[in-house]
């Protein structure tokens, strides 16, 4: 089955929703009703997303319980973020502006990134002379195990 008929087959998945019909990103990790991605981004090689496998739009949809999972969640990537990589600070976001679908973004960054201390959404500061990921205190396969296995202990 394709990665787009998976996610069309979520229950209350919405056609022509860019994170209904595609996992948002490099798929790690996926239980019940959320998923965590690495987004592939030169300039931000640790960013991440949890997303709701389900179609909603805000996070004051949700019950409960699975706003405390959305954040257990969050929580354990950021913890990863911090403990192996130690950066000048973690960035939390869930915008939804583009993408109206609940996505939380979780991004390392660092004073010398191409766009600290503004959002990474915002124009470069600087040019790196690097390669981002060289930059980084461990490859992203490690990163990635560790964001894995914190979940699998989320």
């Amino acid at each position: 089955m394709s990665e787009a008929a998976v996610f069309q087959s979520q229950p209350a998945a919405l056609a022509g929703c860019e994170l209904c019909n595609a996992a948002g990103g490099r798929l790690l990790w996926t239980a019940d009703a959320w998923r965590v991605v690495r987004v592939e981004d030169a300039n931000f090689p640790a960013f991440y997303r949890v997303v709701s496998n389900h179609h909603v739009v805000e996070f004051s949809e949700l019950l409960a319980p699975e706003r405390r999972r959305c954040m257990d969640l969050v929580c354990a990537i950021e913890r990863v973020l911090i403990e192996t990589l130690r950066p000048t600070k973690v960035n939390l976001a869930a915008l939804g502006n583009v993408v109206p679908h609940l996505h939380w973004h979780v991004v390392a960054r660092f004073d010398w990134d191409s766009r600290f201390p503004q959002p990474i959404w915002a124009p470069p500061q600087r040019e790196l002379a690097a390669p981002a990921a060289t930059r980084l205190a461990c490859g992203l396969d490690a990163l990635d195990e560790a964001v894995v296995a914190a979940l699998q202990r989320a």
